[in-house]
């Protein structure tokens, strides 16, 4: 693959300024994007007269710019995810014989981006553009599973936020980590009849470049009808995992990797 160095440098300064809290100096932007001081200045000057890096003078930091946001809401309209992801469902969706959706995260809620349903299969409530509390589907624990402690804290610091549906699944942060931290140790994420009654669902995170997770692949089933999903966590895993590389996402993370500095 040819070698851009200037481009590779850019788009690794953007990358951290990403993944940052608040605008740095650029001592540690110099640091972390492994360049020296005067490289690291010279190229955040030009990003800063593309738009795509805001210099704060009087903070002596950097930030994204508005061309960075540009580039996200445009990642967004054009919505490649969904578009990568219907394949490799439809897929899932032959081999196992049930019905398979995509999710991601948006506060405490999953919003499904996508879903493919299976010939003669019960109707679900997870279509397109439907909210779900995160906590009670295994979309959202997996996705929670691999979410930093303090990330999970900030989202239910009350037991007021976790919203009862049928009067099953849990109640507190405690009960929550239970679940999640089962999650990290089998794999994948499941649910039994928290969200509709004799439905049950297993699901696996989609994961970016950082091993963070941007999404989850799920298969709802009757349960009554399913002895044991282990085969159904395998294949729903496995698109997963094929969703994980067509965004370029870290494949080498284990589930024990990621679980380290977990709730």
């Amino acid at each position: 693959m040819p070698q851009v160095p200037a481009a590779t440098r850019a788009l690794r300064v953007l990358r951290f300024l990403a993944s940052q809290p608040d605008p740095v100096p650029l001592a540690r932007i110099a640091r972390a994007c492994e360049l020296p001081r005067s490289s690291a200045y010279h190229l955040l000057a030009a990003m800063v007269a593309e738009g795509f890096v805001v210099h704060l003078a009087d903070e002596q930091r950097y930030g994204l710019g508005l061309a960075a946001f540009e580039v996200g809401t445009g990642f967004t309209r054009q919505a490649p995810l969904q578009r990568l992801a219907r394949r490799p469902l439809t897929v899932l969706v032959d081999r196992t014989g049930q019905s398979a959706h995509l999710a991601v995260l948006h506060g405490r809620d999953v919003l499904y981006l996508l879903e493919e349903r299976a010939p003669g299969r019960p109707p679900l409530v997870t279509d397109v553009g439907v909210r779900l509390p995160a906590h009670l589907t295994a979309s959202g624990r997996a996705i929670l599973a691999g979410l930093p402690a303090a990330q999970v804290r900030a989202l239910y610091p009350t037991p007021d936020d976790f919203v009862d549906r049928l009067g099953v699944g849990p109640r507190s942060l405690s009960a929550l980590r239970r679940l999640l931290g089962e999650a990290r140790q089998r794999g994948h994420a499941v649910e039994d009849g928290e969200v509709s009654p004799g439905l049950a669902s297993v699901a696996r995170a989609v994961h970016d470049h950082n091993g963070h997770p941007v999404a989850a692949v799920a298969v709802t089933y009757p349960a009554a009808e399913v002895a044991d999903p282990a085969p159904l966590a395998a294949e729903v895993t496995g698109t997963a995992e094929i969703l994980t590389r067509r965004i370029g996402g870290d494949r080498g993370l284990t589930s024990e990797t990621r679980g380290r500095g977990r709730p």
